[in-house]
């Protein structure tokens, strides 16, 4: 990738805003020029790229004019705000909010999963809920062996999935409790610290909370097979980054553990991690920080012959957000998918 082009983060100084302004530096993004966008309460704060003091500005009709890639991170009704604003002004937005996710005119993208997908874009394109990439990462390259016919998870979810204000919160209350005194929760609906709930989304009438359907049917978007079945238990649990999942996998034949290790040993932005003799697997603490998902525990379901379980942690900030939105900015850039001869704007009310 050697042309560079004018980016802009929308939503810049949240959690996901702060690791995506990082990650372009880490990764060498080719970035002609770098605007910070954010609401009127955030404006005028400034923010570190390549060594250099930028100041957020706040997001108004003119913003994207002469910008050819938005990061938007600033929450659903945010993107949906703004993206006919930013398709307009000839700009792809990858959007990391639930906005656009299932509008069958919006591709979902994992780009080690469904690259290809990048190209059917109108102008924008959005970036799965964070369980639902990690899950992907470590189903999808078994799922292309043998397919998967039913998957059960549970997932285990750091306060850094709330936002930046979310971890301050949990650090707060652990000081509290520390200190013989009652947690008071703002933020999230209950005290995290030594806690944990069930995570606290919309629950719809069968009893599965809007979290827990993301996983369900972006799954099945992304993998392009809509007869997956899935069952997902999303937990919130006192971490302050990094996911964890617990995965059942059901295939219509045995699948050996061997095979199932050496195929996720070669998986791209995949490490598996296993020291039976220490019991040491994955753990949040050590994916924090990391680019790839880290997998371990993989072994034969004692319930079924044709089951495997496994266990993964990842920095939910890192490939489940920011991460993935820039690799599909550097598929863009690839593909040269960035300014298709044909762009139109898909319905922004779905």
């Amino acid at each position: 990738m050697t042309k560079e082009i004018n980016v802009a983060i929308l939503g810049a100084t949240g959690a996901v805003g702060t690791e995506l302004i990082d990650l372009l530096d880490r990764r060498n993004f080719p970035i002609a020029n770098l605007k910070l966008l954010a609401s009127g309460r955030s404006a005028g704060k400034s923010l570190t790229f390549k060594g250099e003091s930028l100041t957020v500005e706040e997001v108004t009709q003119e913003s994207f004019q002469g910008i050819d890639l938005v990061l938007a991170s600033a929450g659903g009704s945010t993107s949906k705000a703004w993206a006919q604003t930013i398709v307009d002004a000839g700009a792809v937005m990858v959007d990391n909010s639930s906005a656009f996710r299932m509008n069958p005119q919006v591709p979902l993208v994992v780009p080690e999963i469904n690259p290809t997908a990048a190209s059917q874009h109108q102008g924008i394109i959005a970036n799965p809920n964070c369980t639902t990439i990690l899950m992907g990462m470590a189903v999808y390259p078994l799922h292309q062996i043998q397919p998967v016919k039913r998957l059960v998870v549970a997932t285990y979810q750091s306060a850094s999935g709330a936002g930046a204000r979310a971890m301050e919160e949990v650090k707060i209350q652990a000081q509290a409790i520390l200190n013989d005194q009652t947690p008071t929760a703002e933020i999230l609906p209950y005290p995290l610290a030594f806690n944990l709930f069930p995570h606290n989304s919309a629950l719809n009438e069968l009893g599965y909370c809007e979290e827990e359907m993301k996983m369900v049917n972006e799954t099945r978007k992304i993998f392009g097979d809509p007869n997956i079945r899935i069952s997902a238990t999303c937990v919130r649990v006192p971490v302050l980054r990094a996911h964890s999942e617990a995965i059942n996998l059901e295939f219509d034949a045995p699948f050996s553990v061997d095979q199932a290790k050496a195929i996720l040993n070669n998986a791209p932005g995949v490490k598996v991690v296993e020291d039976w003799q220490r019991n040491y697997f994955p753990m949040p603490i050590d994916a924090t920080g990391q680019d790839d998902v880290l997998v371990g525990r993989i072994r034969q379901d004692l319930s079924h012959p044709c089951g495997l379980e496994l266990w993964l942690c990842g920095d939910q900030i890192r490939k489940g957000a920011a991460l993935n939105a820039i690799q599909i900015g550097e598929l863009l850039l690839q593909e040269n998918l960035l300014h298709p001869s044909k762009t139109v704007a898909v319905s922004v009310g779905q």
